[in-house]
């Protein structure tokens, strides 16, 4: 959860880099509709705690700012707008399609405290109303919204409606905007990135409109993929990673477990030895890919020896970073329906994985000792090379900019480097 305040009104962001993006969007829309003195939540929905604390959340920003209208949007409100209608605390509550219209924010009583509408029937991308999510480092663009895909654990489409993808065009012109304000990486991100392209004229493929922002916008330094799955990497964009330095070796697969029964009660495209040749085919054409993903430890029916084929998945996928989740029911989804797992262990499995994504780790940032790389300062004394380790550094460096580095050691799940001038004093 992060929040940000601008005058009279607070946006307080839960989960994904994609509502946060979407945050921008809302402060965009709540100034143009002149919203003052509020607090408005954009909710997450992938587990039930991410909802418990944006309910708690909502009950403590009335108790401290009793005159403030308080407006919920985001996943959690689209998928149960009933409940936090509920509240007594909220005064609005709009569906993610609503969020970003214009008019949003406008005081309507006669349309009533809920403003949701039904997800799957939106066909078209939001407007993108400003150039991109920045920080002081990066930028990130929205190519995509919403999913296809139906994975037995998952909500979210349910909360974002079917896959949309942003023109081609749209997005070339996005990039090229942030590159010319000076961004040396643009990370493209939506809710399933790798189905880009499949509701537009063509079908094009994600490797494709890559492709095409490197070849029109060569003044960007590094063009960066968000997180993809597994199953949809095109041959285009495997071309790319072997041909082009400026696309980011580095990758984050939604893998979300290691053993085939398991996939399958999931409903994930891919199996085992799906992931496995996958890693093996892009390190092939670029030997400096790392790799994270994501694994959900005590999927209902998981066995022993099913978990311990997603262990073992670590080290035989050569992972470098782990997102690990310990399995959530989420009501309405068919794996909450099958037969659950002990919370102990669930919270075993979690730790377990846990640990050997701290041990995937530490070999990864062997690897890394000895080496220069072209990283990215996201603040002073603190970097990510292309790879995406991230990286405390001694000497002076320019936010913002690609600054060579070189790593030196490793400590605390970072790589320690220094500024090559400052090594050659």
């Amino acid at each position: 959860m992060s929040g940000e305040t601008t005058p009279g009104v607070d946006i307080v962001t839960f989960g994904c880099r994609l509502n946060a993006y979407e945050s921008e969007v809302i402060r965009a829309r709540a100034a143009e509709d002149g919203l003052s003195d509020a607090i408005v939540f954009n909710t997450c929905a992938v587990t039930n705690e991410a909802v418990r604390q944006a309910r708690q959340a909502i009950r403590k920003a009335r108790r401290e700012r009793p005159g403030a209208r308080v407006i919920v949007t985001g996943c959690a409100a689209q998928i149960d707008p009933a409940a936090f209608a509920a509240m007594d605390e909220v005064d609005l509550v709009l569906g993610n399609a609503e969020k970003s219209a214009a008019g949003a924010y406008l005081d309507r009583p006669a349309e009533g405290r809920v403003r949701v509408n039904d997800i799957m029937s939106v066909r078209e991308t939001a407007g993108h109303l400003i150039d991109g999510l920045k920080d002081r480092a990066r930028a990130y663009v929205e190519v995509q919204n919403g999913c296809d895909h139906r994975c037995t654990f998952c909500i979210i489409p349910f909360g974002r409606g079917n896959s949309r993808s942003a023109p081609a065009g749209e997005v070339v012109e996005q990039v090229r905007r942030l590159a010319a304000e000076g961004y040396a990486e643009v990370v493209l991100t939506g809710v399933d990135v790798t189905s880009w392209g499949a509701d537009l004229p063509g079908q094009p493929s994600l490797g494709q409109l890559v492709g095409r922002i490197l070849k029109l916008v060569p003044e960007l330094p590094r063009l960066r993929l968000s997180s993809i799955d597994a199953a949809e990497i095109d041959d285009d964009l495997l071309a790319l990673f072997a041909a082009e330095p400026r696309l980011a070796p580095y990758l984050h697969l939604s893998l979300q477990a290691g053993d085939d029964m398991i996939l399958k009660r999931m409903k994930r495209r891919h199996s085992r030895a799906d992931a496995l040749a996958l890693v093996a085919k892009v390190r092939a054409v670029r030997p400096d890919v790392a790799f994270g993903a994501d694994l959900i430890a005590g999927f209902p029916t998981e066995t022993d020896e099913m978990f311990a084929n997603t262990l073992k998945l670590v080290e035989e996928a050569g992972l470098s970073y782990l997102h690990v989740f310990p399995f959530s029911p989420r009501p309405g989804t068919p794996a909450a329906r099958m037969p659950q797992l002990p919370k102990a262990v669930i919270k075993a499995r979690a730790a377990a994985l846990r640990a050997a994504g701290e041990a995937a780790l530490t070999r990864h940032l062997q690897t890394q000792v000895g080496r220069t790389v072209e990283a990215l300062i996201e603040r002073p004394g603190f970097a990510r090379a292309p790879d995406f380790t991230e990286i405390v550094f001694e000497g002076e460096a320019v936010v913002g900019q690609i600054t060579p580095l070189r790593i030196t050691g490793y400590a605390g799940g970072k790589a320690q480097a220094v500024v090559p001038a400052l090594a050659a004093a």
